[in-house]
């Protein structure tokens, strides 16, 4: 496959408002991208719910991404979020919603799969069914959102997503350019042709801050708090310095973790407690009084 970069009627970006989706969106207006033909999609993590896992900043932060670069942006999200997801009891998963561009939503997704009983953080794996925050939360909510939206049959799409192959061995094997899971070029009852593309996948990290700095963004605060990713503030893949920083920044948020962790009777970290985990950490210097406001507020 090659790819014609400027061969699509859409492009969506599974935007995370991290320094790597931001970069990846940089890249294709340096190619030239026509920004009318340019989506941020963002999958909200916690699902319009109150917030668990996630940067509360986050979504306005995505919103003023797009809006400083004059591109549309639409959100996506699992009904009851990360929450519902890690209590299900013998239940399907929750149904999800999907913004449109006429300012409605719809939803669909709910109605298949098994009845089942998580009770559990997601585990510390490349398998996204056992890893399902990802897998769940957000690679089939932004597929369902492709697969119930008649606009895009008959039409040349690209998936954009910034993973780079430097931040895991997995991701280091991630086709650059390949068919997306959506994809339906040859589908007998109607045609959706979809690629994935990772514009930044072999990208140093050095190369990531350079077009950041070049187009003056201020990237999510989380940075500049200490933060290396912007994943979720509680990422089960958290090293003990940033766990710490977390309890330190959402005090509250992590109690409500820790005493899942209890009834669970099932550790985030396998092999010790939450507790025992952030008192092997010491909290980043930079976490300051006005970066907490700011990255725990909504606006």
């Amino acid at each position: 496959m090659k790819l014609d970069i400027h061969s699509y009627d859409f492009y969506l970006f599974q935007f995370s408002g991290g320094k790597d989706s931001c970069s990846a969106v940089l890249h294709l207006l340096d190619q030239g991208v026509p920004r009318e033909k340019i989506e941020l999609w963002h999958q909200d993590i916690d699902g319009r719910t109150k917030t668990l896992f996630d940067w509360e900043i986050t979504p306005d932060y995505c919103r003023r991404f797009a809006d400083a670069f004059g591109v549309k942006i639409y959100f996506q999200w699992k009904i009851g979020g990360f929450r519902r997801e890690m209590l299900r009891d013998g239940s399907l998963t929750a149904p999800s919603i999907f913004e449109l561009p006429d300012g409605t939503q719809m939803q669909a997704g709910g109605i298949r799969g098994g009845y089942t009983r998580r009770h559990k953080f997601p585990q510390l794996s490349a398998d996204l069914k056992v890893r399902w925050c990802s897998g769940y939360l957000k690679v089939d909510v932004c597929k369902i959102a492709i697969n119930n939206q008649e606009r895009f049959r008959g039409k040349r799409v690209l998936v954009i997503s910034g993973e780079r192959g430097e931040e895991s061995p997995n991701r280091a094997k991630y086709a650059e350019f390949e068919p997306d899971i959506t994809d339906r070029r040859n589908g007998k009852k109607y045609q959706r042709h979809v690629d994935r593309y990772r514009p930044v996948l072999r990208w140093t990290e050095k190369q990531v801050w350079e077009i950041i700095e070049r187009y003056r963004v201020r990237v999510h605060p989380c940075y500049y708090m200490g933060w290396a990713r912007c994943s979720c503030k509680f990422c089960i893949f958290s090293s003990a310095n940033q766990m710490a920083s977390a309890a330190l920044v959402s005090p509250d948020l992590m109690k409500e973790i820790i005493d899942y962790e209890l009834m669970f009777n099932y550790t985030m970290k396998r092999d010790m407690t939450l507790p025992e985990f952030i008192s092997k950490g010491i909290p980043y210097p930079s976490i300051t009084s006005e970066l907490i406001a700011l990255a725990t507020g909504t606006i």
